[in-house]
């Protein structure tokens, strides 16, 4: 088998919970560079990686051949750039960037270089998402008119967090947004439309902590919503159709088992607790029936292996670079909506 080194820029939340962990659960990729100010934090959990101060050295290294970015997202897109030019394969956290045209810029250069290019929307391997895709594919929920999706957190408090300063790509919107909205665009396509509220409801915090997104695909409805201050959240999915309709509460919980340090191999990754099973409500041969739906087992690490079949299989990345292009434009059709007060129509590039 042929192996693949990575370098991994950053060395906080994303990248030590989710990142490093799961490119050291694919047997084709090794962790040989991380380029943190923390050192101490990397050889604790990697100590047979190499530790630098700065991205600089992990471009100059050609032994590197994939680069992954988890830093803050205004360094997204310099960085992800300067990977590509340096004949690095990429993957960036989500969001992909902070504006379509640093998007578009990047995709033509990953393009020009004959490199994968790829972002991390994990969130398409959550089981309860898995589970949803699965009711629908199964035709029991017949035509779908309405689907609404909740990620809310109960976070009073404002902590000093890159993503709870003023800038560009802080907030809700940019942060959980970026997951609701890659699922939707996955299940329904390109929308319509997009009317949206963003607001800042805790008292102390400076970016957007919550906001509310109608998406419009004609006749069915999308609804996307997420707040900071909910401590007791209600379902996280809500699908209605012609002939059924599926509930389901929790969130998914592979992020909490790798904050745990399991991750996949352990005997319950990717479960679910049976007592979040979803609800599936339809009709068959004139009977109304309700049953309990057993939540489909979630795979953060096919992200990843994914990735190393795309690089050395030449396959389709497992994010496309403008299927994340596609979510910054939703976020961006978003923001003028709210600061406008009005819905905005997308006009799709390459579509009528």
């Amino acid at each position: 088998m042929r192996q693949l080194s990575v370098g991994l820029l950053g060395y906080g939340f994303a990248s030590s919970v989710f990142h490093a962990p799961l490119i050291s659960a694919i047997p084709g990729l090794k962790l040989e560079r991380v380029a943190s100010s923390n050192p101490q934090a990397v050889l604790r959990d990697y100590p047979a990686a190499r530790v630098d101060a700065d991205s600089s050295a992990i471009f100059a290294d050609p032994a590197i051949d994939l680069v992954v970015i988890a830093t803050p997202n205004t360094s997204h897109f310099p960085l992800a750039r300067e990977a590509l030019l340096a004949g690095k394969h990429v993957v960036v956290d989500k969001p992909f960037v902070i504006s379509v045209a640093e998007g578009r810029e990047l995709i033509a250069l990953a393009t020009e270089r004959g490199l994968q290019l790829s972002v991390f929307h994990n969130r398409r391997w959550d089981n309860d998402f898995l589970t949803v895709r699965r009711c629908m594919d199964s035709g029991l929920l017949g035509q779908v008119y309405n689907y609404e999706s909740h990620f809310d957190r109960f976070v009073p408090g404002v902590d000093g967090r890159w993503r709870e300063q003023p800038a560009p790509g802080a907030g809700v919107l940019f942060d959980l947004g970026s997951h609701l909205i890659d699922q939707a665009l996955c299940l329904f396509g390109k929308p319509l439309s997009v009317l949206a509220d963003i607001g800042t409801q805790r008292p102390q915090a400076q970016v957007d902590d919550y906001f509310h997104l109608l998406l419009d695909y004609g006749s069915l409805k999308v609804v996307l919503c997420s707040s900071m201050l909910v401590r007791e959240p209600g379902p996280r999915f809500q699908v209605h159709g012609a002939e059924g309709s599926f509930i389901k509460y929790g969130l998914d919980s592979q992020e909490a088992a790798l904050l745990r340090g399991e991750g996949p191999g352990h005997p319950q990754w990717g479960q679910d607790d049976s007592a979040c099973y979803g609800k599936l409500s339809f009709e068959a041969n004139g009977l109304q029936l309700n049953a309990e739906v057993e939540t489909a087992r979630g795979s953060y690490e096919a992200y990843y292996q994914g990735m190393y079949e795309a690089i050395v299989e030449g396959k389709a990345a497992p994010v496309s670079p403008q299927e994340a292009l596609d979510v910054i434009t939703v976020i961006e059709g978003a923001m003028r909506s709210h600061q406008e007060q009005s819905t905005i129509v997308f006009e799709w590039e390459g579509e009528k």
